[in-house]
């Protein structure tokens, strides 16, 4: 079967948009968010209370920009990339709003629809993440300072993102504890366990369907290097 050409361009275009309706469903289906952004719903959920305009989109780029400034201070260098990866979330955060806002009218009173949202947003979130995984533009800041601390230390990159994951799921439930009270699990529930399951097998499944069908190029090769 003869390959299309795919630019990793609309690849990152494409990524941004889906990854925000990801989200956006996986909230609505309210079962647990995944360990990636656990903590940051959190902090919306309870920021939100006090600044009604703290939305979980603001709540990304506001997280994600602390996530830059933390890589620029373990690793003591800031590299231009780091800026677009900030960029990135800023129009990720925008977007997440947006697909929220259009999902806001969606039924999900029952527990079937709530699977259903479920469902649609983990495999959303995991053809996001296989449409990054294609692009040389700056990811968001979640995978940017796995990446670079890997890199700067020279650990494997697998154990780095284990690792981030653990620390993230343990914040998720001190958060959700201090401000929602010891044994209350908010932002975190069986969704949350499931996706961290399943997730690294439906990227990996999504990602060598796209590679059978698709050649990956760069269209704007001449900005490639800015991103590196």
């Amino acid at each position: 079967m003869k390959k299309r050409i795919f630019y990793t361009e609309i690849s990152y275009v494409l990524g941004l948009v889906i990854m925000a309706f990801g989200a956006a469903f996986t909230e609505k289906a309210n079962l647990g968010m995944s360990m990636v952004v656990a903590p940051t719903y959190i902090l919306h959920l309870k920021i939100s209370e006090f600044l009604p305009w703290f939305s979980f989109g603001v709540a990304e780029y506001c997280v994600q920009g602390f996530l830059v400034l933390l890589t620029v201070i373990i690793l003591r260098r800031f590299r231009l990339f780091y800026l677009f990866s900030f960029i990135t979330a800023l129009l990720y955060g925008t977007l997440l709003d947006g697909a929220m806002w259009v999902i806001a009218d969606l039924p999900c009173e029952i527990l079937p629809l709530r699977i259903l949202w479920f469902v649609v947003g983990t495999l959303c979130c995991a053809l996001a993440v296989s449409l990054f995984f294609h692009t040389y533009l700056s990811p968001e800041a979640y995978e940017l300072i796995v990446k670079e601390i890997s890199k700067k230390f020279s650990i494997n990159i697998n154990k780095t993102k284990t690792a981030y994951d653990c620390i993230n799921t343990a914040l998720s439930v001190i958060l959700s504890f201090t401000f929602f009270g010891f044994g209350t699990f908010k932002g975190v529930g069986i969704g949350t366990i499931i996706c961290a399951i399943i997730n690294g097998f439906l990227i990996g499944r999504i990602s060598a369907f796209l590679e059978r069908r698709f050649t990956f190029k760069n269209k704007f090769t001449k900005i490639e290097k800015y991103f590196n």
